[in-house]
């Protein structure tokens, strides 16, 4: 994580709302099911807002059974029996959700039904091979996005001119992509780690890179 886990907040107690169709690019909702001390078993859900609050903080809001129980602005870690939720966002949507037990056992929460993760890891389970594809093309997308706006962007920095002074002069990249070719890069990316994204599969290089954004 990027930055210092924050500190969980109590809860009010207010009900989960129901996710919409509308939200599947901006809402994150996933759930595991816990036993607390008591040996009764719980839900505990986690819901990610994408666009944060008023202030722009990007938080995840912890319920159980449906209430609320904590809030904490991302990067996040919730104590729950047997361990910690973790959460994490990237600048495409969340890079981590996680129960880690105190023996260190990992597990993924798991998407709600309704939610874009929750599409994609049925598109998993009922057309692996169409998810395979799909996977790759993401990754081959982010890799020709690297070759290309790495070099672009190495000569936009050596034509500053204390830069410049340093390595001996401005450097010409291979590549002269048009505006139009730019962007249209730029939009694959986007989708292309948003994919990734959907399934929590980040990498520093691809997912955070030129075009990208780590939060």
């Amino acid at each position: 994580m990027s930055r210092t886990t924050a500190t969980a907040q109590p809860g009010d107690g207010h009900a989960l709302p129901p996710y919409r169709p509308w939200q599947l690019l901006t809402r994150s909702l996933f759930h595991l099911h816990l036993t607390d001390p008591a040996g009764a078993r719980r839900t505990w859900s986690v819901d990610v807002r994408h666009g944060g609050d008023d202030d722009g903080e990007v938080r995840a809001e912890l319920y159980v059974d449906g209430l609320h129980h904590a809030t904490a602005v991302l990067p996040a870690a919730f104590p729950v029996p047997d361990g910690t939720i973790q959460v994490a966002v990237s600048g495409y949507g969340l890079r981590r959700i996680h129960h880690v037990a105190h023996d260190g056992t990992v597990r993924q929460l798991m998407p709600d039904p309704a939610s874009a993760e929750g599409w994609r890891a049925r598109l998993d389970r009922n057309h692996p091979a169409l998810s395979r594809a799909l996977a790759l093309v993401s990754v081959s997308v982010l890799l020709v996005a690297l070759v290309l706006g790495a070099p672009q962007i190495v000569e936009q920095l050596t034509a500053i001119p204390p830069v410049a002074q340093v390595v001996g002069g401005p450097w010409t990249g291979p590549f002269h992509l048009s505006e139009t070719v730019n962007i249209a890069l730029v939009v694959a990316t986007v989708a292309a780690s948003t994919e990734r994204a959907l399934r929590l599969r980040y990498s520093r290089v691809l997912d955070g890179g030129f075009f990208g954004g780590d939060e």
